[in-house]
């Protein structure tokens, strides 16, 4: 993958709120409205279609770090949309700012860091340190 034409990658996800996505159903607390998960998984999603049509076979990204702002929320049968942009590139490091809205209303907004990494070989270190651990 070439890191230097990710700046600027834009990606875009969208989703109804469902029961199953409140702050009820999460346990986070009484409200029947769009969980902060539901959100931050909203915005990783989009973070996955923006770099989706880069990677070379074999190439995939892992959230590192989410920072997430909740400004309002969103009630069961909305639509929201999560719309995010790389803005910083370091290595195998990418950073995307973030925000989910609702009509013209901003729900969220975030600050994202995903690496880059070989599938194969992240999974393969995933497995390793499995067997390691269940001998200890």
């Amino acid at each position: 993958m070439n890191t230097e034409e990710l700046l600027g990658a834009v990606g875009m996800s969208t989703m109804i709120v469902r029961a199953a996505d409140t702050s009820v159903a999460a346990g986070s607390n009484e409200l029947s409205v769009l969980s902060s998960t539901s959100a931050a998984s909203l915005i990783e999603s989009a973070c996955s279609a923006a770099l989706a049509e880069h990677f070379a076979p074999g190439e995939t990204s892992f959230t590192s770090a989410l920072q997430l702002e909740m400004a309002t929320s969103a009630s069961v049968g909305e639509e929201v949309r999560a719309h995010v942009r790389l803005i910083e590139v370091s290595e195998n490091l990418i950073t995307f700012e973030a925000a989910v809205t609702h009509l013209n209303r901003t729900i969220a907004t975030a600050q994202v860091q995903r690496r880059l990494i070989d599938r194969i070989s992240f999974m393969a270190r995933i497995a390793a340190e499995k067997i390691v651990s269940a001998e200890s």
